[in-house]
C-alpha cells in the first residue's frame, strides 16, 4: 500500500535538482548516475544543500528525497528540443569508476564546457527512465539491468549513451513548477 501522504516538490528541491551532477555508471547495460563524490557540484554534499535550503540540520533528509523529486521531475518537466549547453562539472573531478561520456580514454580530460543537441528521441526516453536509490553511493542512480524499465529499449546504443549529457541538460533546463505529487500504480502523478 502506498503512501498517502503527498511528496512536494519544492522551489528547493527544483534548485537542488539542477545542481545535480550526471556521471555515467558502468555497471551492467550502463546508464546515468549522480556522482557520488560530488552529488551537487562539490565534496562537500551538505554545505551544499545548505547553500541552497538555509537548512543546516536537514540535508540528510532533503539528500534522500532526491530520489523522490528526480523520479518526479523526469516524469512532469518539459523540454524543448534543440542545442544547449552547460559548464561540464565532471571536468574537475578526478575520474572514478564513473566515466563520462565525453572523456578521452587515453588523456583521461574531459571538455569543461559541452554544446549537444537534445532530440525527441531523447526527450521520449527521458521519462522512462527508472530512478532508484543506490544504497552503496547513497545517491539517486538509473537502473543499470532495465533503464528505461521491462521491454523498452533506446534506437542505438550511441543514443543510450548520450542520456548523459541529455538527462544533464534536462536536468538543468525544464520546467516544473512545484507541487504535490503522489505515487500510483503508473508512476508520480500530480496530487
Amino acid at each position: 500500500m502506498s503512501d498517502p501522504t503527498p511528496f512536494e516538490l519544492t522551489l528547493e528541491r527544483i534548485a537542488l535538482i539542477r545542481r545535480l551532477v550526471v556521471a555515467w555508471n558502468p555497471a551492467g547495460a550502463g546508464a546515468p548516475i549522480v556522482h557520488p563524490d560530488a552529488p551537487y557540484g562539490s565534496a562537500n554534499r551538505d554545505d551544499d544543500i545548505f547553500n541552497v535550503t538555509g537548512d543546516d540540520e536537514g540535508a540528510e533528509e532533503e539528500h534522500r528525497a532526491m530520489g523522490d523529486a528526480l523520479a518526479v521531475f523526469l516524469g512532469h518537466a518539459v523540454l524543448k528540443p534543440g542545442r544547449y549547453q552547460y559548464h561540464n562539472p565532471l571536468a574537475k573531478l578526478t575520474s572514478t569508476a564513473l566515466g563520462d561520456v565525453f572523456r578521452d580514454d587515453e588523456t583521461g580530460e574531459t571538455p569543461e564546457h559541452i554544446t549537444f543537441a537534445v532530440t525527441e528521441e531523447h526527450l521520449a526516453l527521458i521519462p522512462r527512465l527508472q530512478v532508484r536509490w543506490d544504497a552503496a553511493a547513497d545517491v539517486p542512480a538509473i537502473d543499470p539491468a532495465q533503464p528505461y524499465g521491462a521491454g523498452t529499449a533506446p534506437a542505438s546504443e550511441r543514443l543510450h549513451r548520450e542520456m548523459q549529457p541529455a538527462l544533464q541538460i534536462f536536468l538543468r533546463y525544464g520546467d516544473l513548477a512545484p507541487g504535490f505529487f503522489r505515487e500510483g500504480a503508473s508512476g508520480w502523478e500530480a496530487a
